[in-house]
């Protein structure tokens, strides 16, 4: 692969194992023909990696982590990497779980600060932009998790391995601010499209855009139902300003679009093709055939496509298999 770029890591050498002991269908998954020498066995890792530009391999994650969220391919192990980047986090995992408006990314914090975990919602807030813009610095923002839940620490098993299953829900970790009502016309409009494209009962001033469980993709919906509703939106102000009460203050009012939205009826003016079409003189315009006649500008030698029977052995124009009851080819 070209510096940068993801790819599998397989390894292969003296060093490598025969394969899995009695597990044929697992071995012959893992320990694939080698490409690069004959009667080699190259072993699938199933780890992605890429080439530094000085030329050392870096670990990016694992496959079988690897999630499409709204026809994108998302490796949790990069975002992991980004987030454990950060100077206040100790551990970081990154799941896709269900939400109100489909799956979206969830990220599991363990601060290095422990008194985090039990600060006011407003520090808890900030430190969560500060991590978001930290995140958005190196990733897209389709990569940036929706919800962040910070806890003690990882649930593991007896061997010591992550047990992601064990992993609380996100919403019995997000903190819970009083509910405030829309108050303006523009945050009750909001409000609506919020909850009709989000999937969820009440939207606050105060609720997040992306912690509802919206993304790069559903607010592309919000935008388009605003405007309907004579609202003028941009894409990039829900990221510029998530809360409802933030995205309302910024909206402006626009003039309701003069075409009507509804079924057009009337005569159409035929395309080109269509008019050359009808001024053909066609004595069936039912029945179309279109055919094209090609000449080989050099003998045609019918064994080099493929021979049909045995009369194809001399090189001529014209095939023999033209008279035989065989198929041509």
């Amino acid at each position: 692969m070209p510096t940068g770029v993801l790819g599998e890591l397989y390894l292969a050498g003296v060093g490598l194992a025969r394969g899995y002991h009695q597990r044929p269908a697992l071995t012959a998954e893992r320990f694939v023909v080698s490409p690069f020498g004959a009667g080699e066995r190259i072993y699938r890792t199933g780890d992605l990696a890429r080439y530094r530009a000085d030329g050392v391999i870096e670990y990016a994650g694992r496959i079988d982590h690897q999630v499409k969220l709204r026809g994108l391919r998302i490796e949790l192990g990069e975002i992991e990497a980004r987030l454990q980047e950060h100077a206040q986090v100790q551990e970081a995992v990154v799941l896709a779980v269900d939400g109100p408006g489909g799956k979206q990314l969830v990220a599991y914090i363990v601060p290095r600060e422990r008194a985090l975990i039990s600060a006011d919602a407003g520090q808890q807030g900030a430190w969560r932009e500060a991590l978001k813009a930290h995140l958005l610095t190196s990733l897209p923002d389709y990569m940036v998790p929706a919800q962040t839940v910070m806890i003690e620490q990882m649930p593991l098993s007896p061997n010591g391995k992550l047990e992601r299953k064990r992993l609380p829900a996100p919403t019995a970790q997000v903190s819970q601010r009083a509910f405030e009502a829309p108050r303006s016309e523009h945050e009750q409009v909001l409000a609506q499209i919020w909850q009709e494209v989000l999937g969820v009962e009440q939207v606050g001033r105060q609720d997040n855009f992306f912690e509802l469980g919206g993304d790069s993709i559903i607010s592309i919906q919000v935008v388009s139902r605003a405007r309907r509703a004579g609202l003028s939106l941009q894409p990039r102000d829900l990221f510029q300003q998530q809360t409802l009460q933030a995205l309302a203050a910024v909206v402006k009012e626009q003039a309701a679009p003069l075409a009507q939205q509804g079924p057009v009826y009337g005569l159409q003016k035929l395309t080109p093709i269509q008019r050359w079409f009808f001024d053909e003189p066609i004595a069936q315009r039912a029945h179309w055939n279109q055919a094209v006649l090609l000449t080989p500008a050099s003998p045609w030698n019918c064994r080099v496509c493929r021979p049909c029977c045995s009369a194809c052995s001399s090189n001529t124009t014209h095939c023999a298999c033209a008279s035989a009851s065989r198929p041509r080819v």
